[in-house]
C-alpha cells in the first residue's frame, strides 16, 4: 500500500512541476496533462480498493474529485485564477483524497479536517504572495516605470501609484493577430452591435455589458480568469480582418499559479496544511 502511495505522490508532483512548466511559457496548462492525472487518481485508488478490499479508496477519489472542483470552479469565477489550476486542483484531489502517512518514509503531516486538496489550495495561497511580489517586480522594472516618473518611488504606497503601476504593468496592448486562447481581455468599447450579434453566438468566457461612457455604447471583457477561448480567439481575428474590431486590443498579464500549486503540493505532502500549523504555533506561544 506504502508504494501505491509513494507512486501516487511522486506523479502528482511531477505532473504538477511540468504543469509549472508549461504555466510560465505559455500561460497555460494543458487538458491533456490535467486529464491525464484526473484519470491515473480514478485508476490508482481503484486498484488500492481492490487490494484493500474496500471501497473508501475510490469513494474518496471520486468524492474529492466533485467537491475540489466544485469550489475551485467558483473560485475560478471570482477571477482567482485561470481554468487550468482548476483542473489541477482537481487532479490532484482525484489523486490524493485525503491526509498522507507513508510510515517507510517517515512522512506524517499534520493533517486538517477537510480533504487534502484543500490543503493545497490554502498552502497554494498562502505561498502565492511571494511570487506575485517578485511577479510584479519584475514586471515594473523590465518596463522601467519609474526611470521617468521618480516620484512614484518615493510614493510607491499612495493609491494614485498603485494605479499607475497597476495600470502600467498588469496591462498590455498586442495586436490582434497576437491573441492566444488563455488571454484575458480588457474592456473593449464598441458603438456596432453587430459585434454583439458576432459574439453572442459563441460560449466561451467574453462577455458583453453595457457602457456608462458617453462615447460607446457597449463594451466587451473577459468574465473570469480563464481568458478567452480558442474559438473566440478565431471570432476575433475574424472580426479584424472584416475591420469590424480594430488592430489592438488590450490584455491582462495574468500572474502564473502552477508554480505556487507546486509548491503549495510539496508542502502539503511534508509538512501539511500551513493554516493549521500556523493555528498550532499560535496556541502554543499562547
Amino acid at each position: 500500500m506504502d508504494v501505491i502511495f509513494l507512486i501516487q505522490i511522486l506523479i502528482t508532483v511531477l505532473f504538477s512541476i511540468i504543469a509549472a512548466i508549461y504555466d510560465i511559457k505559455s500561460n497555460i496548462v494543458p487538458n491533456k496533462l490535467n486529464y491525464s492525472l484526473i484519470f491515473f487518481g480514478l485508476f490508482s485508488n481503484l486498484i488500492l480498493s481492490i487490494i484493500s478490499n474496500n471501497i473508501k479508496y475510490i469513494l474518496a477519489s471520486f468524492i474529492s474529485m466533485i467537491i475540489t472542483y466544485i469550489i475551485t470552479y467558483m473560485l475560478w469565477k471570482l477571477n482567482i485564477w485561470g481554468g487550468g489550476d482548476v483542473k489541477l486542483f482537481t487532479a490532484i484531489a482525484t489523486v490524493i483524497p485525503s491526509g498522507l502517512n507513508i510510515n517507510f518514509l517517515n512522512i506524517f503531516p499534520q493533517l486538517s479536517v477537510y480533504p487534502f486538496s484543500f490543503s493545497v489550495v490554502i498552502n497554494s495561497i498562502l505561498v502565492s504572495f511571494p511570487f506575485l511580489v517578485v511577479f510584479v517586480a519584475h514586471l515594473i522594472f523590465k518596463n522601467k516605470i519609474f526611470d521617468d516618473n521618480i516620484d512614484f518611488l518615493v510614493n510607491i504606497f499612495n493609491i494614485g501609484s498603485m494605479k499607475y503601476i497597476k495600470n502600467s504593468t498588469l496591462n498590455k496592448l498586442i495586436p490582434i493577430k497576437d491573441l492566444k486562447e488563455g488571454m484575458i481581455i480588457n474592456d473593449y468599447y464598441f458603438n456596432n452591435e453587430y459585434i454583439i450579434e458576432l459574439l453572442s453566438g459563441i460560449e466561451g468566457n467574453l462577455e458583453i455589458y453595457k457602457s456608462n461612457c458617453n462615447d460607446f455604447k457597449y463594451y466587451f471583457k473577459s468574465q473570469s480568469a480563464g481568458g478567452i477561448t480558442s474559438n473566440e480567439v478565431w471570432q476575433l481575428k475574424i472580426m479584424n480582418s472584416q475591420n469590424i474590431i480594430s488592430d489592438n486590443i488590450s490584455i491582462k498579464l495574468s500572474f502564473p499559479f502552477t508554480p505556487a500549486i507546486l509548491f503549495g503540493l510539496i508542502i502539503a505532502v511534508i509538512y501539511g496544511d500551513m493554516m493549521v500549523l500556523l493555528v498550532k504555533n499560535v496556541f502554543l506561544v499562547i
